[in-house]
């Protein structure tokens, strides 16, 4: 059965956001040349359309924007919610092995592909 490729057909919807780390002393915090520390983050969320998953995925993000004291120092400090940058359906019944994300790569060497993959031990670390 084919699906419109922005519909869920289970309700569910991966999201990804960026957010940045601030100090609100810093100077430059809107420097679009300045470097920042970032984060992805990657969750769920269940809606009936793709307007309704965005909308979720932004309330979640910026849930955590409120400025606090970071540190040992105690010094004012806030995440700052700066996008969605991933926003898929997904297709199959959350299960065990359901996939929920795919990318097709541009062609590699085959040496390249296989030095990609990653041992258990190393994802401990």
């Amino acid at each position: 059965m084919a699906h419109s490729k922005n519909i869920a057909p289970h309700g569910w919807y991966v999201a990804s956001y960026l957010i940045r780390f601030i100090e609100l002393e810093e100077e430059g915090n809107e420097d679009p040349e300045k470097r920042f520390v970032t984060w992805e983050n990657t969750i769920l969320v269940k809606a009936a359309s793709m307007d309704e998953a965005y909308e979720k995925a932004v309330n979640v993000a910026v849930k955590e924007n409120q400025p606090y004291k970071g540190g040992p120092d105690g010094i004012d400090v806030q995440w700052v919610f700066e996008g969605i940058t991933d926003l898929l359906p997904i297709y199959e019944e959350l299960t065990d092995g359901a996939e929920i994300m795919w990318a097709k790569h541009a062609p590699r060497k085959l040496s390249n592909i296989r030095r990609r993959a990653r041992t258990k031990d190393e994802f401990q670390k």
